[in-house]
């Protein structure tokens, strides 16, 4: 219990930094100071009947940025699946737990079916929904011809998104991708690398070895690697840094 405590004071310490705290409160100043010059050249361009009442701002701060800021690894990984998937224009794909935006996307080119243990909050007429479980897909063996999971197994047996705690949760998940996957057919697959051992970074996700991903897929043909480092998109592995691999899999 007592290094439970320290560990957590420790983490609140680092959240609450001094130059952390001093940093944001510039940022916010900053964004302020923007926000109300330009709310009084608005003022001073509008006629009377146009100006703006106090009570009707809606303040967004921060977005006027020199850039649109882009998130790399769903960005590139989603477009990388996309491609791959809308070129092997596969009769139907099914998705498991992979990002709403890219599933919603696919589903407008070619029929897919999403599978994940919590139904989507909005419906999408293009979009079929199943429910299961990636540890217990509802598929026969070796009955799918396309199939994708990105960033999904390395959260399995965490316990982060509800799901049971399992320390071999994210072994269980890739055989169970491959049992329902056809001879000859392909699986789209990410997660996160680092360095020649797996890791665990409790509760948020696991990261895994180049090495271990290909003995996991073993009897499998492993098409292509990418890899996602910082804002790089790469066909190479960076030795214990941290980042996102990318992996096209077909099954022999």
């Amino acid at each position: 219990m007592f290094k439970k405590l320290i560990w957590m004071l420790r983490y609140w310490k680092r959240q609450l930094s001094p130059r952390r705290n001093i940093r944001n409160w510039r940022n916010e100043i900053s964004n302020w100071n923007r926000f109300w010059e330009s709310y009084r050249k608005y003022q001073q361009l509008s006629l009377e009947e146009e100006s703006i009442l106090l009570q009707n701002l809606y303040p967004c701060l921060g977005d006027d940025t020199a850039e649109t800021y882009i998130e790399p690894t769903y960005f590139y990984q989603d477009c990388w699946a996309f491609e791959k998937i809308v070129k092997q224009s596969p009769a139907y794909h099914i998705d498991v737990g992979s990002h709403h935006k890219y599933v919603a996307l696919l589903s407008k080119v070619l029929p897919v079916t999403m599978v994940d243990i919590r139904p989507l909050s909005l419906p999408l007429d293009s979009l079929s929904f199943k429910e299961g479980s990636i540890l217990d897909l509802p598929f026969e063996d070796n009955s799918v011809e396309s199939i994708s999971s990105l960033c999904v197994v390395e959260h399995i047996g965490l316990g982060r998104y509800g799901d049971p705690l399992d320390p071999n949760g994210s072994t269980k998940a890739i055989d169970e991708l491959k049992r329902v996957l056809k001879v000859g057919g392909n699986l789209y697959f990410s997660v996160p690398v680092m360095g020649k051992k797996n890791r665990i970074f409790f509760n948020a996700h696991r990261s895994f070895s180049d090495e271990y991903i290909e003995q996991c897929f073993y009897g499998c043909k492993i098409v292509e690697k990418m890899y996602i480092y910082g804002n790089s998109f790469q066909d190479y592995q960076q030795d214990e840094e941290f980042g996102t691999g990318l992996y096209q899999i077909q099954k022999l």
